[in-house]
């Protein structure tokens, strides 16, 4: 009878020990690259929020920021595991509808951040106000050019939400109170530094008299202003959208004369909240204004900016 009982709490003590701790949510970020460091401000916000309400985050996005098809297998694929939530950036705001609701329907809480979609089919929209964004470039460009002369436009590329609320706000900004300035072009530089670039040199070529430029993401302001620097161009005066150490090194040096400032980590630390608020039978907010800052060289070194300028990620990414 000894023998018998010690066995079965041998057996007893293997089955519990085998027993694996329950693991956390896991919980899928997506967003429209990785490269920027935009994203991967965005990515270390997400592991935060994780950190503290006991997610586990898995990362993955197109290669390209233009490729909706890979965004669409991505998140197919998080809907196959049933991950416990989904956050998205979208590629294109009507090409991600069908994932988003396929999602929805799964029971698995989707958060949409950065760039709008089409659908209400999600928990929450985390995002700057994108059209003001665009109003406040557009009042900022008009201030360095005395409220008149000829301007241009480098854009992301067409169906991508965020970028052309930006574009729409920046147009009809100009349109309603600044009727001396004229938008003679808008191109697509499609996340390539080096198309945003020859765009640019394109458009200063044809319009020598060019007097501002708009760049509404962090790819086309860093290609836009490598145009001007390679052709000594300084009187072209430069609002960009988006910072990078470049961008935030040539705004020092006079290459440029403002950044409007997101704030990608509070992106990816509010959406991964709400899923985690979801998760737990709370009501995320609906919509949340991550906020956006005009930056100009008066504004590097005070302290509400520098945290925008230089955000500390590697604390972050590095314990993941």
């Amino acid at each position: 009878m000894h023998r018998i009982l010690s066995l079965f709490a041998i057996a007893l003590c293997l089955s519990s020990c085998s027993q694996k701790p329950a693991s956390k949510p896991l919980v899928g970020v997506v967003p429209k690259g990785t490269n920027h460091i935009f994203w991967q401000t965005v990515h270390a916000g997400a592991i935060k929020a994780g950190q503290e309400f006991g997610l586990q985050i898995e990362w993955n996005a197109p290669v390209l920021e233009i490729d909706a098809s890979r965004q669409i297998g991505i998140v197919d694929s998080m809907i196959n595991r049933h991950l416990a939530g989904i956050v998205l950036a979208p590629v294109d705001r009507k090409a991600m509808v069908a994932p988003v609701e396929r999602a929805m329907k799964a029971g698995i809480p989707v958060a949409i951040f950065d760039s709008e979609v089409d659908t209400n089919q999600r928990i929450t929209y985390v995002a700057t106000n994108n059209k003001e964004g665009g109003r406040m470039a557009a009042r900022q460009l008009a201030d360095l050019i005395g409220n008149k002369g000829k301007v241009a436009l480098i854009g992301f590329m067409a169906g991508s939400a965020s970028t052309m609320e930006r574009e729409q706000g920046f147009e009809e900004e100009l349109r309603e109170k600044f009727p001396d300035i004229k938008l003679i072009q808008t191109i697509y530089a499609k996340a390539s530094q080096a198309a945003a670039m020859s765009g640019t040199e394109n458009i200063l070529t044809a319009h020598p008299d060019l007097a501002g430029l708009f760049a509404d993401n962090e790819s086309s302001s860093a290609g836009a202003v490598q145009a001007l620097k390679s052709r000594r161009e300084t009187k072209v005066r430069v609002v960009a959208f988006d910072g990078s150490e470049q961008l935030v090194a040539d705004l020092r040096h006079r290459h440029l004369d403002a950044i409007i400032l997101q704030d990608p980590f509070k992106m990816g630390y509010e959406s991964t909240k709400a899923i985690a608020m979801k998760l737990k039978g709370e009501t995320p907010p609906a919509s949340v204004d991550s906020g956006a800052v005009m930056v100009t060289r008066a504004d590097l070194e005070k302290p509400d900016v520098i945290p925008l300028l230089y955000p500390d990620i590697q604390r972050y990414l590095t314990a993941k």
